[in-house]
């Protein structure tokens, strides 16, 4: 896989998960919806990043999808928080695979590994038992 190609699954991954996000935060209030806006601006300027390392190949980003479908309907609360958690398990999945897939020296992998670390710690936030994590066999974020 090319750099290139990692860097546009990542940015799709990124676009799903702002998106997700959106949905995320117009199911809570509180401490938990305002972890869902800063969660959110950490993934747009993720996204951001890594569309500009895109456009640094000399290559055009694609753009976000007007809609992405959700893996169950969110209908408040405990239902946002879940998919929240998910997003960040998905998010450290995109990292892991664009480390795997880009040069140990290259921005790409900088902010893959930044991003790999940044969705491990956000998936505790949600206060929900997480699967594993990519890498890490058996192991939850809660755990």
């Amino acid at each position: 896989m090319t750099d290139l190609v990692a860097l546009r699954e990542a940015l799709a991954a990124e676009q799903a998960i702002v998106y997700g996000y959106g949905v995320v935060g117009a199911h809570l209030s509180g401490k938990y919806e305002q972890l869902a806006a800063a969660r959110l601006v950490i993934h747009q300027n993720r996204r951001d990043q890594i569309a500009s390392l895109i456009t640094g190949l000399g290559a055009v980003p694609p753009p976000s999808q007007p809609a992405y479908k959700l893996p169950y309907p969110v209908t408040g609360a405990v239902t946002a928080k879940r998919l929240a958690a998910q997003l960040e398990v998905g998010a450290a999945g995109a990292a892991w695979d664009l480390a795997a897939a880009t040069e140990s020296q290259s921005s790409a992998r900088d902010i893959a590994v930044d991003w790999l670390t940044d969705a491990a710690i956000a998936t505790s936030g949600w206060d929900l038992e997480i699967p594993s994590l990519p890498g890490r066999p058996g192991a939850t974020a809660a755990g």
